[in-house]
């Protein structure tokens, strides 16, 4: 790793440790990839590690062009405008017009002092019109909807407010969880997507931190079916041999919050597929 990129990782990784200041975190954090790939345009930072490199990117596209998920967009779609027993439906429960409601998401609610997801406000849909919530919030339903939801957002750009109150607690354990190691490896979410961002694991290319949650649910080949941001998270922790959390689990709201809020500016632009 060149010397200033160490530096600037070091410097990142300082600021975990210091009394959160979102606005600043968020300027350091977003200025280190700029700096360290030079050549790489903001907003293909949405596209993740097909940002970094031509010839994955070219092959991703042709994907693109017969995406492995649209089925489950179609799936999702069928959901979300099925009736529930009750004779309404997800739509009553949202009072954005449908494009904008992948935007909202996550939020700080002062109400409930937590962090609403997209997964979260369809369950709460469900169990206010009488119907349980969905099980599996990994895959298959709540995937789907979600692909839809997502699929009519796509464009809005990411704006969460800079964390105060009751969110900045949110914000302060999320960024902890990024740059805290863990798991028999011992390794940090950062140590793979800030420092070793770009570089080789095997045959993978790993991402960057910077637009991590904005293309969510993602079909990956590896796994052979839709998953949610959170399915990737246990995965994670997985792989350095660690506990994983459960989704929708109050360490992983925090840490999509986190995430999300560092990629301030991109666009939405899920579903997507990966390798």
């Amino acid at each position: 790793m060149p010397l200033k990129w160490f530096i600037g990782a070091v410097m990142l990784v300082a600021a975990a440790t210091a009394q959160a200041d979102p606005a600043k975190d968020l300027k350091q954090f977003q200025d280190y990839f700029k700096k360290k790939f030079p050549n790489v345009e903001f907003a293909d930072y949405a596209n993740g590690a097909y940002a970094l490199d031509e010839k994955f990117r070219e092959q991703w596209k042709e994907m693109e062009e017969f995406p492995p998920y649209e089925l489950d967009v179609d799936a999702g779609k069928a959901l979300w405008e099925k009736p529930f027993a009750n004779g309404k439906s997800y739509k009553d429960c949202f009072t954005e017009d449908l494009k904008d409601i992948r935007a909202k998401y996550p939020y700080y609610d002062a109400k409930k002092d937590t962090i609403a997801t997209m997964e979260g406000a369809l369950n709460e849909c469900r169990k206010s019109n009488g119907e349980e919530p969905i099980k599996d919030l990994k895959r298959n339903e709540m995937a789907q909807l979600v692909a839809y939801v997502a699929m009519e957002g796509r464009g809005q750009k990411i704006n969460i407010p800079t964390p105060k109150g009751g969110a900045l607690k949110w914000y302060e354990k999320g960024k902890n969880f990024f740059y805290t190691k863990r798991g028999q490896l011992n390794m940090a979410c950062a140590d793979c997507h800030i420092q070793s961002s770009g570089k080789f694991l095997r045959a993978e290319l790993l991402s960057p931190a910077l637009g991590h949650t904005t293309h969510w649910p993602v079909y990956r080949s590896k796994w052979g079916y839709l998953g949610t941001l959170h399915q990737r998270y246990i995965g994670c922790n997985e792989q350095v041999r660690a506990q994983p959390f459960k989704p929708q689990s109050d360490e992983y709201k925090a840490l999509e919050f986190f995430e999300t809020y560092m990629s301030n500016g991109l666009e939405w632009n899920g579903p997507a597929s990966r390798k």
